[in-house]
Formats: structure tokens, sequence, C-alpha cells
């Protein structure tokens, strides 16, 4: 039997926290607390068409409506629905993989960083090369509002994944965990450096990034 993902490990983490914090917990995510942090994940995995306007701004108010609707139930019910994936694609080990690693790890960091006395968690070594993995993937596309050269390179390894083409890039190094939170557009991180030019720099920290 294959062990769980990390996408699975993180979902699993992320829901024994929400139960402990509660349903009123702040969150990185804006102005959501746990339960609408919550009820975006469902959306996103129960409903495509409410889910639509994660992607398409056009459709805000269908994902925010379909939030509200599954936001109305019991949220220790909403969070044991949450759990597993159920009958869905994300319940197949390439789209867990491809599709939840970084969504569950960044959310389940919105939920942890967002409380105070926050600490950075030990990772394995198989963890740290899963999250780089997902992030050189995923993530050029995190980087374009920045509008500069952008590379990242892995603290431990010294590894380095061009995310954003051109001279003279900036260069983010860090774990892969703090890497992938930047890239995410969070601002709540631990040991994480940044060379190059002065002024893309600037850009690349003061930049919307994320999706």
């Amino acid at each position: 039997m294959r062990s769980p993902t990390l996408a699975r490990r993180e979902r699993h983490a992320l829901c024994d926290l929400a139960l402990v914090l509660g349903e009123d917990a702040p969150t990185l995510c804006g102005d959501w607390d746990a339960q609408q942090l919550v009820s975006h994940l469902l959306v996103r995995e129960h409903s495509p068409l409410g889910a639509l306007g994660i992607a398409m701004e056009t459709f805000a108010g269908l994902t925010d409506r379909a939030m509200a609707r599954v936001g109305r139930r019991d949220f220790a019910a909403l969070v044991e629905r949450l759990r597993e994936p159920g009958l869905t694609p994300y319940a197949l080990w390439p789209v867990e993989v491809l599709g939840n690693t970084l969504e569950y790890l960044v959310h389940h960091e919105d939920l942890r960083r967002a409380q105070p006395e926050w600490q950075p968690r030990e990772r394995t070594p198989a963890d740290d090369d899963a999250i780089w993995t997902a992030i050189r993937i995923g993530g050029r596309a995190l980087v374009r509002p920045a509008g500069v050269p952008v590379r990242i390179r892995r603290a431990d390894t010294g590894r380095e994944v061009t995310m954003r083409g051109g001279a003279d890039p900036v260069t983010v190094v860090g774990s892969p965990t703090e890497v992938t939170l930047f890239l995410f557009g969070r601002r709540q991180l631990h040991e994480l450096t940044f060379e190059g030019p002065a002024e893309k720099v600037t850009a690349l920290r003061g930049a919307d990034l994320g999706l």
C-alpha cells in the first residue's frame, strides 16, 4: 500500500488544527477565518461550478455564494468532510500530488502562521523534495506580477530553478516551504533571503504574488 502523500498529510493536519482552533480562528487568507478557509477547500473539490471563481475573477460571485452555502453547516461536520477527498479526482494519487501538495501546504500554514507564536516546522528531506518539485512545476505563474527575472534556490542543497527568465535576476533563497509561501504571496516567513539588484528585489518583494 502506498504511504500517504504529503498533500494528504497536510490535509489531515489542517483539519486537526482547525478543530482545535475553532471556526473563528484567523488565517493569512485576507479576512477569511477558519470556517471560510474550510468552505473554500470544500467548494474547490466538490463544486465544479462554484469553484469557477477561484480561477476566474468574472465568476467570483458564484464562488462566494457557494462558500456561503457550505459555511452555514456545522463546522465540525465540514472539517470531517474535508478530511478525505471522497469521490473526487483528488482521491487519485497523481491528481492529489499535482493538485493538492501546494494547496494544502500553503493553507495549513495560513492557519498555523496566523496564530501567535507560530514556529517553522521541521521537514524530512523527502518532504522538502516533494515541495520543491511541486513549486518548480507549478510556481512560474506566481511570479509574473513582479515583472522581474526570478530564480529560486534551496538553502539546504543549493539547487536553483529559473521561474522567470531575464538578465540579472532576483534569487530567492530559503527552504522549499519558505520559498513556496513567498511565491504564494505570504509574508510571515522564516529565514528567507534575496540576492540581486536592489531595485528588482524591491519590485519582487512589493509585488502582489500568487494566483
